[in-house]
């Protein structure tokens, strides 16, 4: 039972940093530290990656009508305009194909640690403080999906591929970032990288799965399960909460916070290795 209470915290904490641009991954791995699940090495690497699954369907749900590309009530069937969104973030995909996901296990051994976790929240952090600070004034250059070009998608993926090597740096405040600097409107960056992350998101999950074979014990399979369900459900809120406050006012919150966060992780395991 304490374990499964355990899990609804880690769903908690997913649903909420996933989509908020301060990255999940950074409060997974520093939330374990405080409140460790008691299970293997093996099943936690899994769990963290899988829960995500969660926040994901969270996405199809909320955006259903513009990220399916069919439509069986009418004609035309196909939507053009959908597909060739889905093309785009192919492309966007394509850096973490090519260099995130065969470097994983070296990325993985390498800066998943607080300090590489606190230095990326406070360099992120300042990153969203600069780039708004310059973009106060300056008006969007796209304010539709439909206007986000191949070579936009692309920039954006590589942008994608930094979070993906430095936990801490936040997939989607990373791609947020890099939207913003290339004149995408805050809703639009914020819609491309939620759909972004549904093929992104899924393939990690389902690689993660493979690789631990789907053995799993009855309670294993609980935890996982209550993971997703309450990361699904927090995800629901967190997304329409953030689509709503990005009308009305910037992503420096995030950044000021992010860099409490990183100060704050700094100064407490450098007190305990005291």
């Amino acid at each position: 039972m304490v374990e499964i209470l355990k899990a609804v915290l880690f769903g908690i904490v997913q649903g909420i940093t996933e989509w908020l641009p301060i990255s999940s991954t950074g409060h997974m791995i520093l939330l374990n530290e405080f409140v460790a699940l008691d299970v293997s090495p093996e099943f936690l690497e899994a769990f963290l990656v899988v829960i995500q699954f969660g926040s994901i369907l969270a996405v199809v749900v909320l955006f259903w009508k513009k990220i399916f590309p069919f439509d069986f009530r009418q004609k035309p069937l196909i939507k053009k305009d959908i597909f060739t969104l889905w093309f785009k973030i192919v492309v966007a995909c394509i850096p973490a194909v090519l260099i995130g996901m065969p470097f994983d296990d070296f990325f993985e051994a390498h800066f998943y640690n607080y300090v590489c976790v606190a230095i990326a929240l406070i360099v992120f952090g300042v990153l969203f403080i600069l780039v708004e600070n310059r973009n106060k004034k300056a008006k969007p250059k796209v304010t539709e999906l439909s206007q986000v070009t191949y070579q936009m998608a692309f920039i954006i993926g590589i942008w994608q591929l930094i979070a993906a090597i430095f936990p801490g740096t936040s997939r989607s405040g990373s791609t947020i970032i890099g939207a913003l600097l290339l004149g995408i409107s805050r809703t639009v960056a914020a819609e491309f990288t939620f759909f972004l992350a549904i093929p992104v998101m899924f393939g990690a999950s389902l690689l993660k799965l493979l690789k631990f074979g789907f053995v799993f014990s009855g309670t294993e399979w609980v935890i996982l399960a209550v993971g997703m369900i309450v990361a699904f459900g927090v995800s629901v809120i967190v997304i329409q909460f953030l689509m709503g406050y990005i009308k009305k006012h910037d992503f420096k919150v995030f950044g000021w916070y992010r860099i409490a966060l990183g100060i704050l992780v700094l100064a407490y395991f450098l007190l305990s290795a005291a």
